[in-house]
């Protein structure tokens, strides 16, 4: 459950908080004296900040979040985030359900399947989209960049090394699944036997890319530009925006109790994500020191992150009714694979008020 808000004394900032010296205190003498300057010379109380329990996942569409805590725009605000990293979006449902967390950066699938098994949460803002193309590596690059269509380089793959491609994504539910399933069945007609799709977290998926564990993945950046600048055969064979047009990604969600609670400390978090935003695209190479200091650092180079956070695959939004009829048609699509058994009133799980109040002029 989200933590109270702190208490909140009223003090005059205008005046010491110490006791006034008096003619009294004069002639007591000079030990009287030092006790009232030292009293005097106290800090005045500071009000504490509002704490809210963030949890996201480390990749590249939170990067506003990145920016935010970064830039220590939060002290300013009145807001203390305590942020924990997950793995990926069903593991950050759980904590949400358990009443863990208050604010969570996650993908619009899991908060959809989120709120249609009961979890009250609300999508305040949106992050990015258009964020998932597919990559293939060897084989499966030549097979698919040679082909006249997608599913004739599936059929030529197959032909060539006697086995199904396997393609690597994040685990089911997330939204590069369900792009990767969305454009094998409505935009390649490619059957769903013919790939096998394997779910894993995202720095195994980039390490199994890389070592040839995998043929492709449906993902994100950074991966799909670091695999491209260390494998001479890697390619994207599907591009984003094309897999799932106008595709929903990441969203910045919160629970309804956090906002019933506090929900001055959630309209000072979406003015801070709005900012963000703009700041992303304005200040490629600070918000590229920014990023890779929390998700890269030791893992991608600064100018692989810069050209990550500037590729087609990485449009930074932040007004939620960008995403709204995009994610009704990926509901429509997750209930037709039984992963949303109990449809969700998209326009209900949406909230434009925050967003409204931070971009009013």
């Amino acid at each position: 459950m989200p933590q109270n808000p702190p208490s909140r004394q009223r003090f005059d900032l205008t005046q010491p908080i110490a006791h006034p010296v008096t003619r009294r205190d004069v002639l007591v003498g000079a030990a009287a004296l030092g006790v009232a300057a030292a009293t005097a010379s106290l800090p005045l109380p500071a009000f504490a900040a509002t704490s809210l329990r963030v949890g996201y996942i480390p990749i590249i569409p939170m990067t506003q979040l990145y920016v935010i805590t970064g830039e220590g725009w939060t002290r300013d605000a009145g807001l203390s985030l305590q942020t924990t990293s997950f793995q990926s979006g069903p593991a950050m449902i759980q904590a949400l359900a358990s009443g863990t967390l208050d604010v969570a950066y996650v993908g619009i699938g899991p908060a959809l399947i989120a709120r249609s098994k009961g979890v009250k949460l609300k999508v305040v803002a949106a992050n990015v989209i258009d964020q998932v193309a597919l990559i293939g590596r060897g084989p499966l690059a030549k097979a698919m960049t040679g082909a006249a269509t997608p599913a004739e380089g599936i059929k030529a793959f197959r032909a060539a090394n006697g086995r199904r491609p396997k393609i690597g994504s994040l685990p089911a539910g997330s939204v590069p699944d369900i792009v990767l399933r969305y454009w094998m069945a409505e935009v390649a007609h490619i059957a769903s036997d013919d790939i096998e799709i394997v779910g894993m977290g995202e720095q195994p998926l980039q390490q199994a890319l890389l070592t040839g564990a995998i043929d492709g993945a449906s993902i994100l950046e950074p991966i799909l530009t670091l695999v491209q600048s260390r494998l001479q055969d890697a390619a994207i064979i599907a591009k984003a925006g094309s897999m799932f047009p106008k595709q929903p990604g990441a969203v910045l969600a919160v629970t309804e109790e956090a906002i019933a609670s506090n929900r001055d400390a959630v309209a000072a978090l979406v003015k801070l994500h709005v900012r963000a935003t703009a700041f992303t695209k304005s200040n490629p190479d600070r918000t590229a020191e920014l990023v890779t200091e929390i998700i890269g650092k030791g893992l991608v180079e600064r100018d692989v992150m810069r050209a990550a956070l500037t590729s087609d695959a990485t449009t930074f939004v932040d007004d939620p009714r960008v995403i709204l009829d995009s994610t009704k048609r990926m509901q429509a699509f997750q209930q037709s694979l039984d992963q949303i058994t109990e449809p969700v009133d998209v326009d209900a799980l949406f909230d434009f008020s925050f967003h409204d109040a931070a971009t009013r002029k």
